[in-house]
């Protein structure tokens, strides 16, 4: 994949808000799901974007909220949006993710460049950051799509 053209795919979904990450169910391949919005005066319609990260040979998931937010944070009503709406802590319940600051490719990555060596085909490292997770993936390719109304992760694909 053409690093200029993965940088567009990625910089597409900025600010955008992620409602899941995670492995598909068959454990290969890393999946972002995105909820794309766009100016009501634009005419363009929300949708639901699902962007697969092929041959996905690492995954790191890493909190980005504050300790101090952590702390008053871990009241169980704060995962459910109507009961943790009007409590102080990091409201779990809202159910998705800024993605801002957004996605970043790591050009100058040693691990890709080492799963390269040692599979034979190229491999990227990027770091997609939100309001409460930073991902690192490392994968060989990228497919984003438009997905279907009614689609949930852990289905069989």
């Amino acid at each position: 994949m053409d690093a200029a053209l993965l940088e567009q795919l990625l910089d597409d979904a900025f600010d955008s808000a992620v409602v899941h990450h995670g492995y598909t169910s068959y454990m290969r391949d890393y999946e972002v799901i995105v909820h794309m919005t766009a100016d009501p005066r634009t005419g363009i319609e929300p949708a639901y974007v699902r962007y697969l990260f092929k041959y996905c040979v690492e995954a790191r998931c890493q909190t980005t909220v504050q300790p101090e937010t952590w702390r008053s944070s871990l009241d169980e009503r704060l995962i459910d949006h109507e009961k943790g709406v009007d409590l102080d802590g990091y409201v779990w319940g809202v159910k998705w993710h800024a993605l801002y600051p957004g996605a970043t490719v790591l050009s100058e990555s040693e691990t890709a460049r080492s799963w390269k060596q040692s599979i034979g085909i190229d491999f990227h490292e990027v770091r997609i950051e939100t309001n409460a997770h930073c991902l690192t993936l490392v994968f060989s390719d990228l497919q984003v799509s438009e997905l279907p109304v009614g689609y949930a992760p852990f289905t069989t694909d």
